[in-house]
């Protein structure tokens, strides 16, 4: 019987770089950005919470990241797989952290959960776009 296994992680530096890239598409589309990395255990590893950035969003952002590794799935993803199930859709929303609307990827490498991502700060279109562009250096 085995007693451990091994969980790959991600770097400190691939999470700086995606905090990175992130930031930059957020300058580009004119919408400061929280943008919070997190390993795949869902301890925080990288943030930056860009000046003119909202305070509420930095909670979320970092709730964007846990949510996205807690089921390695997209945060935009949990509203579709819950909108029509009402016993869902009233429980599972109370459940502390879960985010369910975009802004938030699991971070993928050699089809493993490494880590997440998080961004908040505009609408949450705006928020994935800046998500999405991070993970856009992945490929």
């Amino acid at each position: 019987m085995a007693t451990t296994f091994n969980k790959p992680s991600i770097t400190l530096e691939l999470a700086q770089a995606l905090v990175e890239a992130a930031a930059a598409k957020a300058t580009e589309i004119g919408v400061p950005m929280v943008i919070a990395i997190v390993d795949e255990s869902g301890a925080l590893k990288a943030f930056s919470r860009m000046d003119g950035a909202k305070l509420l969003s930095v909670e979320i952002a970092q709730n964007k990241a846990w949510t996205a590794i807690s089921f390695g799935i997209s945060t935009d993803t949990w509203f579709d797989f819950i909108k029509e199930d009402p016993p869902l859709v009233t429980g599972i929303t109370h459940t502390p952290r879960l985010i369910v609307y975009g802004g938030g990827y699991p971070i993928m490498v050699d089809g493993h959960v490494v880590g997440g991502i998080g961004c908040s700060g505009g609408h949450y279109t705006q928020d994935m776009e800046c998500a999405q562009a991070a993970l856009m250096t992945l490929v």
